[in-house]
């Protein structure tokens, strides 16, 4: 058979071959989503080796004992005992005791201090005018006023959300004016350079170069409010993680202490991963780092 003659039947070959290759290079849909869940697992395990390592030795150092399990107990054990306070309902009150000032305090704060930062960045005459008056503030620690707080407001939770209010204020207003005194000048000048107004300035360009530093104040405020809050609900009330804490301490129920302070890092977490969410979602605009 010459070569001539051999063509078309080579092609034939070559194009099954090709079909039957996209065939099995074909992924179903289901296929595809659990390659992406195995692939999620992995990037999973990886970041939290270091994290199952700290609990293993948790775990281990009181059984072995190398410390004693009066004073600190198996991570087991802390466990349990958070399984019999949610079990009993107890736990369920304290966190949303906390949950509730928490998130009080700090969406007020938000609310109240991130214009009067915008304001105070952008106006260099309210700036001047209030300089002192923040600088006295902030330099004053949020728990030392606790006493002046409750004398002035009580031991209710006026006193307790007033006092997040304050700590979350100050990284929240610092944060806001830096972040408004450091917009490119390029950038406001090109806008007024096309005619915008200054309404326009302020939505289409200030606020949105503005936006990495105040949620970096925003972050700043979360961990306060949680620091602040769990202090303030040592004195003077009857349910939170803070008081849960203390009143475990005192009754020498150790694993339930524990379990407290692990309650209070998981809520900083996912407070923080919210955050963070938000962040990506308002600033989509922006190119990610690679």
């Amino acid at each position: 058979m010459s070569s001539l003659e051999m063509l078309p039947l080579l092609e034939l070959a070559q194009g099954r071959s090709s079909s039957l290759v996209g065939a099995g290079d074909h992924v179903s849909p289901a296929g595809t989503r659990l390659r992406a869940i195995v692939r999620w697992l992995g990037a999973f395990g990886r970041r939290s080796a270091l994290l199952v390592i700290l609990l293993a030795v948790w775990e281990a150092v009181p059984r072995l004992g190398l410390t004693d399990p009066a004073f600190f107990p198996p991570f087991s054990e802390v466990m349990r005992a958070g399984w019999q306070l949610a079990q009993s309902g107890e736990l369920y009150d304290d966190v949303a005791a906390s949950l509730l000032r928490a998130l009080s305090g700090f969406f007020i704060s938000v609310v109240l201090v991130v214009p009067l930062g915008l304001a105070v960045g952008r106006y260099s005459r309210l700036g001047d005018l209030l300089n002192q008056i923040i600088e006295i503030c902030r330099n004053t620690a949020p728990l030392a006023l606790l006493p002046v707080f409750i004398l002035l407001l009580g031991i209710g939770e006026t006193s307790k959300i007033t006092m997040v209010i304050y700590s979350c204020a100050w990284p929240l207003l610092l944060n806001t004016i830096v972040a408004v005194k450091q917009v490119d000048p390029l950038l406001i000048k090109s806008a007024r350079t096309m005619g915008a107004t200054p309404q326009q300035l302020f939505r289409k360009v200030i606020l949105p170069a503005s936006l990495p530093m105040i949620f970096v104040g925003i972050r700043l405020a979360s961990a306060a409010a949680m620091l602040v809050l769990v202090a303030s609900e040592m004195v003077g009330a009857k349910a939170g993680l803070g008081y849960l804490i203390i009143y475990s301490q005192y009754s020498f129920l150790i694993p339930q202490m524990y379990f407290g302070i692990l309650g209070i890092t998981v809520i900083g977490l996912v407070f923080n991963a919210v955050l963070e969410a938000l962040e990506r979602y308002f600033m989509r605009w922006k190119a990610p780092v690679t």
